[in-house]
């Protein structure tokens, strides 16, 4: 078994140094890695304070690599998936027009597999992080720390983390989903499903525990199960947990799930799917049944594609900004990397709903 690699050593982190100097944790990151401008009685400020501290140039060369490799490290959940390699392709493209090359890790939605990403990035010494996360809550951000007290800037994609004020570059997942679903409500559904919500083992018995319930999940299912509960408010419908899918983010648990909701004495005459498996399991849901979309049930997706296009019948689906993600998030990086203080706020891009051919009025009831 090969020997553990050691972890961070016991030097003092950018951030003690920045507390000793009075100064922000960017600019004792500037002042040490030897990059952006710092005026001179702040650099002196960080000098004095990390020879007080102890910070030795030896810790310093492990933990600045700012403008030294002119490499951005990227870790986004699966590279295969359309989303994020759209998101990668836009980080890539506008990376390399600033002189900086990308390294790709995937981590398939574990943790740990993202804690370990983070300590391979550190030690191949990227200048930056782009960081599609799924971490939800403080007991699940160490790795987040530690790279930012090692002097490696992160930005988050797609993905906020409560947790943390980082810039994050993410759309705006509460308006898309609440677009979308007022689209199905608009033709005359009420009973409609939510295919890929929180993985709890029961169905949350009241929009409260429903809600609480996603904010323990990725951060853009529950931006998205939000747009669906206000579409579902505002237009005075009542919620009902039978229509929201619980358990393993699967396709093959979104067509059990939604099969289900087809399935109920007052079934669900639509589907609102929030990621490409469960438009995918909800389509075979639907099929099995020998039912029609959208004579008998209608339905709307997330992550446009062209395949999208080419299905009988083309499908209503929420079209998102996957390259400009990528891009403004690697600017937003290299801004910093250049000497920008980080804002540390959300930068949101819009969606597009593309209306289609699979939404139309609910079935007329049985005689």
């Amino acid at each position: 078994m090969p020997a553990e690699r050691p972890r961070a050593s016991a030097s003092p982190t950018i951030s003690e140094v920045a507390a000793e100097a009075g100064v922000g944790r960017a600019t004792a990151a500037r002042t040490l890695g030897g990059y952006g401008y710092v005026s001179p009685e702040l650099k002196e400020r960080v000098l004095a304070a990390a020879q007080k501290l102890g910070y030795r140039a030896n810790a310093l060369a492990r933990s600045m690599s700012t403008g030294v490799t002119h490499t951005l490290g990227v870790i986004v959940a699966d590279i295969g998936n359309p989303f994020f390699a759209g998101v990668v392709r836009g980080i890539s493209d506008t990376s390399r027009a600033r002189g900086f090359d990308t390294l790709v890790l995937s981590t398939y939605e574990q943790l740990d597999q993202e804690v370990a990403a983070t300590d391979v990035l550190i030690d191949k010494r990227v200048d930056g992080v782009i960081l599609a996360s799924a971490a939800v809550d403080r007991a699940s951000v160490g790795h987040i720390r530690t790279a930012l007290d090692r002097g490696v800037p992160v930005v988050l994609v797609d993905r906020a983390v409560s947790a943390l004020e980082l810039d994050a570059v993410v759309i705006d997942n509460r308006d898309a989903a609440r677009e979308a679903v007022e689209v199905l409500i608009a033709a005359g559904h009420r009973r409609i499903g939510f295919v890929w919500g929180p993985p709890v083992d029961q169905p949350p018995a009241t929009r409260r525990e429903l809600i609480a319930a996603a904010a323990r999940n990725l951060w853009t299912d529950g931006e998205r199960l939000r747009g669906y509960l206000d579409a579902l408010d505002d237009a005075g419908i009542p919620f009902d947990p039978e229509l929201v899918m619980v358990g393993p983010k699967t396709e093959e648990h979104a067509a059990q799930e939604a099969g289900r909701m087809l399935d109920l004495p007052d079934r669900a005459t639509a589907l609102f799917c929030t990621e490409t498996d469960g438009v995918t399991g909800a389509l075979r849901a639907v099929r099995a049944r020998e039912l029609s979309c959208p004579e008998d049930v209608s339905l709307i997706g997330f992550d446009d594609s062209a395949w999208a296009a080419v299905m009988v019948p083309p499908l209503t689906m929420v079209e998102q900004p996957v390259r400009q993600l990528g891009s403004r998030a690697a600017e937003v990086l290299l801004d910093v990397l250049q000497g920008a203080e980080p804002r540390r706020e959300m930068h949101t891009l819009r969606a597009r709903l593309v209306e289609r051919a699979s939404v139309a009025p609910p079935p007329l009831p049985s005689p």
